[in-house]
């Protein structure tokens, strides 16, 4: 009697719950949780599943028929029953209990994604530490349902539509699989097909409703936050909020973190205790005392005492030549401890280390600037900045200015014409208006050919599907639309469209039908020199050429592809950074020893390549020391003067003195011009290529004026110590200047703007063999420049043409052979293509002469099966008479 009250009691309990107001919860949950398990059909219990994996879906199944209702309630008299046997419990306060879920707010939403950027995919619960209101189940469900940057958030196709409810159909409830056919989540997949279920049913029913079913009531909780946009934060957060996101910024932003200290530290002392041990054994070995080691038991195979996958051979006589190998010799000098053990991470580091100071103090000797930019945090900035070149215009004013005065020209004459009462069809077709763009009709869109929607169809079968009586009634099947079952993707269907876009008034196509979408497979034919969209053209009296494709074949058409390409390579190689010609190469320090010792010992006899080898690379690095004690202008290879300037100097003894200033720059240029005279006499310009044509280079006509000034004023050679100590003076110095001057950093557009200016003003006179400022220079000096110029210039073109004649010649050379092959190859091709169109024409004739033949025979099987007949006849005719007449001569005979 007891059991009974508390079954219905927990009967009626479960309907009381959902039919309060906070049961859409309990409801929403029951749901959700059916979805996501595959439940079927719905049950007895309100509590039952939606469907097939359906969400909310009450109020289709409200509208269904054929549905089960919801059990009444219990009545008065079993209510009475039930308080009366309910146990009374004292009442007992319950301690709060925390519950986390709800909506995603903004900030929770940063905070997840920088705590998956830093600890990855697979720490859900330190993820879910930063965030006090959400669990690890929570954050990963968010993450893989919203925040991942792979989900795909757009409108759904038509496409994406039909693949959803086909795979439905074949798949029911397993949205897990299906997503990722889509390209969706299982959420967006299931949400989408209640979405499509509901449009279908209200597309049945015929009526709309004004409530969602999908939409929460007030006083709903959402039973999927995850898959909801994240809610925007309030301007005053609460403090549990700030303290949240302050620890987490804390907490994400410690990136040197103490585990690898940890662990260094850890094999430190496995290091040291494994040496302790080791010392241990040593020591009681050397006592006498023998300790076996206890070694450790091994989970798995013992590679040792078993043969892991052993197959054993079967009984009989086998060809074990294969299973011969040759044994090779250990090498027992890579089983030492400290081969077996590997570089230490510090013996690494160190060495880093030394690199990297190495290399600073090379910079620093070599490119300082750089070196102090690098030191101070600052980054160099190399590439320089392009130019913008604009194309050059298609047409220049003068022609704008005609094109107008002739459209007004025109203009005038069609309306005086029009005033005049002129108006016949010749004045309208050569003076037509051009004001008014005649495009109304073809802007129109033409109507579509009528078409069946698949996703309504599909939708409407699985509704049907879903409605079927049990079989045991008998009776037809649930009449369904046709689909197709022939793979995972249904039949798509390709819908021709004309195109307005492509289509021009008072034009006619020149191929197809106007504006038709080609068919698939199809590749239409492509319009070269034509912009969709763009003014049409208006030609009635058919004066301008007809547009096509473009002559790919013309010559002048290639030049032009030609210069178009090259000159966007040379706008991409400006774009490079400013190379770097500084190198350095430093020799070990063990080089000198080594050569020491191979010069002591006396009984190795050394190979003369090896010698030589030796010699010339003794000799590289001498040239690379000595191109290191050379001048910057001789290091880099850059263009030097071929004479020098000596009127440059002051006089000492002028009136006013010089001041102290003066005196200093004086003896700047009377240092530089004693250097231009050194490099000139020892490094002359354009030695390196003389030396790659193997000439030799001479002094120059000028070489002993530089003997004589070198003797007057000697060149002194500094030591590597001063010019470093000379270099940090300078940039000493430099640095002082630029705070006292306030100068910037000049960016490299300001510099080539100055350099260009400068360049500009200076003039080269090929009659004084000298430089001047082109302000100063007169007229006829200007033209003799240009000229010089220009006749450089036609030196070079003339040099780069000889160099392509060789190039041209030595291709022809090299691929002579190929190309007779290649003529070779066509001539045969060309005999069997007419070889071909020979034995076609002949298969052709002949097969035109069967026909005939065939079409002959019948005729000619006639006429001599009638001739045939008729000699029978005339013979069966001939042998009558002939009989008649022998009768009669026998009859004669007779009577004589």
């Amino acid at each position: 009697m007891n059991e009974m009250p508390r079954f219905m009691m927990t009967a009626w309990g479960c309907t009381a719950l959902l039919r309060r107001p906070g049961g859409a919860v309990a409801r929403r949950r029951l749901s959700l949780r059916s979805a996501r398990l595959g439940g079927g059909g719905g049950g007895d219990c309100a509590c039952a599943g939606r469907g097939e994996g359906g969400l909310r879906l009450r109020g289709v199944r409200a509208r269904l028929p054929g549905r089960r209702k919801r059990p009444p309630p219990p009545p008065p008299r079993l209510f009475l029953l039930l308080l009366l046997h309910r146990p009374v419990f004292p009442a007992v306060k319950m301690p709060r209990i925390m519950i986390k879920g709800g909506v995603w707010r903004n900030t929770e939403d940063e905070i997840l994604k920088a705590a998956v950027m830093k600890y990855g995919k697979n720490q859900w619960s330190r993820i879910a530490s930063l965030l006090h209101r959400k669990s690890a189940k929570q954050c990963k469900a968010r993450w893989y349902e919203w925040l991942d940057p792979s989900i795909k958030k757009t409108e759904w196709s038509r496409e994406e539509e039909e693949k959803l409810l086909h795979l439905a159909k074949l798949m029911p409830t397993q949205w897990r699989t299906i997503a990722p056919i889509i390209g969706r989540t299982a959420a967006q997949c299931l949400e989408h097909y209640e979405f499509l279920l509901d449009k279908a049913a209200q597309r049945d029913n015929e009526e709309e409703t004004a409530d969602d079913p999908r939409k929460l009531k007030p006083g709903e909780i959402d039973p999927n936050p995850e898959t909801k946009p994240a809610r925007p934060d309030p301007i005053d957060m609460d403090e549990d909020e700030l303290e949240m996101l302050s620890e987490a910024r804390a907490r994400l932003a410690n990136t040197q973190g103490k585990k690898a200290k940890r662990k260094a530290r850890e094999k430190q002392l496995e290091e040291a205790r494994r040496l302790a041990a080791l010392q241990k054994r040593r020591e009681l070995r050397a006592a006498g005392i023998e300790i076996q080691k206890k070694r450790k038991k091994k989970r798995g195979v013992d590679y040792n005492a078993e043969i892991p996958f052993e197959k054993k051979p079967a009984p009989g006589f086998y060809d074990t030549s294969e299973e011969n190998y040759q044994a090779l010799d250990a090498d027992f000098r890579k089983l030492r401890q400290q081969d077996l053990d590997g570089e230490l991470r510090s013996e690494k580091e160190g060495r880093d280390r030394k690199k990297d100071k190495q290399h600073l103090k090379r910079k620093k000797e070599s490119d300082l600037p750089s070196a102090i930019l690098q030191t101070s945090g600052v980054s160099e900035f190399t590439k320089k900045r392009s130019k913008l070149v604009l194309p050059a215009p298609q047409i220049s004013d003068t022609e704008l200015e005609e094109v107008v005065k002739v459209g007004q020209a025109s203009e005038i004459a069609r309306q005086t014409a029009e005033e005049s009462g002129i108006t016949n069809s010749a004045s309208s077709t050569l003076l037509s208006e051009y004001n008014v763009t005649n495009n109304s009709i073809a802007l129109r869109t033409p109507k579509t050919p009528a078409a069946q929607d698949r996703i309504l169809q599909e939708a409407q079968n699985l509704m049907a599907l879903t409605n079927v009586d049990t079989p045991l009634k008998g009776g037809l099947n649930t009449p369904l639309h046709e689909s197709d079952f022939s793979g995972v993707t249904p039949q798509r269907q390709i819908v021709q469209t004309p195109n307005t876009v492509l289509s021009t008034p008072f034009r006619t196509p020149s191929h197809g039908a106007e504006g038709l979408t080609p068919r698939g497979g199809m590749t239409p034919k492509p319009v070269v020199g034509t912009t969709p969209g763009r003014t049409p053209l208006r030609d009635k009296l058919n004066i301008n050429p007809e547009e096509g494709m473009a002559d790919y074949n013309d010559p002048s058409y290639a030049k032009q592809m030609e210069r178009e390409s090259r000159e966007h390579l040379r706008m991409g190689l400006m774009g490079l950074p400013a190379p770097k010609n500084d190198f350095e190469i430093v020799l070990p320090e063990n080089a000198e020893k080594e050569l020491e010792d191979h010069e002591v010992d006396d009984t190795y006899v050394e190979d003369a390549a090896d010698v030589d080898a030796r010699k010339q690379a003794i000799r590289d690095a001498e040239r690379v020391k000595e191109l290191k004690r050379m001048h910057k202008a001789v290091q880099k290879d850059l263009p030097r003067p071929s004479e020098v300037n000596e009127t440059i100097l002051r006089p000492l003894n002028v009136e006013p003195p010089l001041t102290d200033l003066q005196k200093s720059e004086e003896l700047i240029k009377k240092e530089m011009i004693t250097m231009l005279h050194y490099d000139l006499l020892h490094h002359p310009y354009g030695e390196q290529a003389a030396g790659k044509k193997g000439k030799s280079v001479g002094f120059g006509t000028n070489s002993t004026e530089h003997v004589t000034y070198l003797e007057s004023t000697p060149y002194e050679k500094f030591s590597k110590e001063d010019l470093r100590k000379a270099q940090d003076l300078l940039a000493q110095e430099m640095e002082v200047v630029k705070q006292g001057m306030s100068h910037g950093e000049l960016s490299n557009e300001a510099y080539n703007q100055v350099w260009e200016e400068c360049y500009s003003q200076v003039l080269y006179l090929p009659g004084q063999s000298r430089y001047t400022r082109a302000n100063l220079a007169s007229k006829k000096d200007r033209i003799e420049s240009f000229e010089k110029r220009l006749e450089i210039n036609r030196g070079h073109m003339t040099t780069e043409a000889k160099r392509a004649a060789k190039m041209e010649k030595k291709m022809k050379i090299l691929l002579g052979g190929y190309q007779s092959r290649a003529m070779g190859l066509m001539k045969q091709l060309n005999d069997l293509w007419d070889q071909i169109e020979q034995a076609h024409l002949e298969l052709r004739t002949f097969e035109e002469l069967k026909k005939h033949e065939d079409s002959a025979i019948p005729r000619r099987l006639e006429c001599l099966k009638e001739d045939v007949q008729r000699q029978q006849e005339r013979e069966k005719e001939l042998q009558q008479r002939f009989a008649d007449f022998m009768l009669d001569k026998e009859t004669f005979q007779s009577k004589f």
